[in-house]
């Protein structure tokens, strides 16, 4: 049982740290192209698509490491685990995009939702887009990002895990 345990940290470890290094690469790009505050949809979809990619392939070589059996409980632990070391590495990307290299990265994007409330709603009044973008400010603190972060990598990742550990689940043959 300790072979197994260590063998889900090593894989954990490994593809934590491509997935969250594969984000950062993919956050950088957005960032030179300055799509940062607005991402175009075929950012969001690649980004998916490697996320969904690499805890699978996690997945995969943890099962191949295991003799080729994967428990359920398994297949969630090393896809969770995976999404934290990935959260925590793009979570500190987001940081410094924010406070250091980018100081003013929340007026920035209170501009942008401004810009996006005026073109889908025209008859909304400035005090009511004021009392938008107020409310909002108060959720574009760098560390409530990081926390959202965190939130939402694990429970992507849950889903992913979820749906292959169902898919590629082969437990070991009873031994009596």
């Amino acid at each position: 049982m300790e072979a197994q345990k260590a063998k889900a940290r090593k894989t954990v470890l490994n593809y934590g740290l491509l997935l969250g290094i594969l984000m950062v690469i993919l956050g950088v790009i957005m960032y030179v192209m300055d799509l940062h505050l607005d991402p175009h949809w075929s950012f969001i979809l690649i980004t998916l698509a490697i996320f969904i990619a690499v805890i699978v392939y996690g997945i995969k070589a943890f099962k191949g490491d295991n003799g080729g059996f994967l428990s359920f409980g398994e297949a969630l632990k090393v896809s969770v685990g995976i999404g934290l070391i990935a959260a925590i590495i793009s979570g500190i990307w987001s940081l410094v995009l924010t406070t250091v290299i980018e100081p003013d990265y929340a007026d920035q994007m209170a501009e942008v939702q401004r810009e996006k409330m005026i073109e889908s709603y025209p008859e909304m009044s400035e005090e009511q887009i004021n009392q938008a973008l107020e409310f909002s400010a108060g959720f574009s603190s760098p560390w409530i990002t990081f926390a959202s972060t965190l939130v939402m990598y694990m429970l992507l990742a849950l889903v992913i895990g979820l749906i292959a550990g169902a898919v590629m689940k082969q437990n070991r043959p009873y031994e009596v």
